[in-house]
């Protein structure tokens, strides 16, 4: 089992920037790809960002190209999601994700553990 809890959301400005992290407990060791998912209101939870456990291989959602970056800490077992530049649209509650099984997917099926999520709101 693996447990996810995110941390540093909060209200923002449009073209200000936060950091979000995922502290990553419990078999750590099985995972494979880590990644971050958003959800607002009344929308479907959508793929943001995602890094296999080495941090080599990244892949985005285009709108969030060139503005977000995720990395990870492996000795510290934390995921990272630095957001520049954020608009109205990116306001959401964030999820972290892992999954165990090889590959970098943008499927939120593909994810088998996920954390309670974290809000993040940008005022424009």
């Amino acid at each position: 089992q693996v447990h996810l809890v995110e941390s540093g959301g909060g209200l923002v400005q449009a073209g200000g920037s936060l950091r979000l992290s995922c502290a990553a407990s419990g078999d750590t060791f099985s995972i494979y790809t880590m990644g971050w998912f958003r959800q607002a209101p009344g929308k479907e939870r959508e793929f943001v960002a995602a890094s296999s456990w080495s941090g080599v291989t990244t892949t985005y959602e285009d709108s969030v190209k060139g503005r977000f970056s995720i990395s990870r800490d492996n000795a510290k077992n934390r995921l990272y999601l630095q957001m520049n530049s954020l608009k109205a649209e990116d306001t959401a509650l964030y999820y972290c994700a892992a999954t165990t099984a090889p590959g970098v997917s943008s499927y939120k099926s593909a994810y088998r553990y996920w954390g309670q999520g974290t809000q993040v709101t940008v005022s424009s």
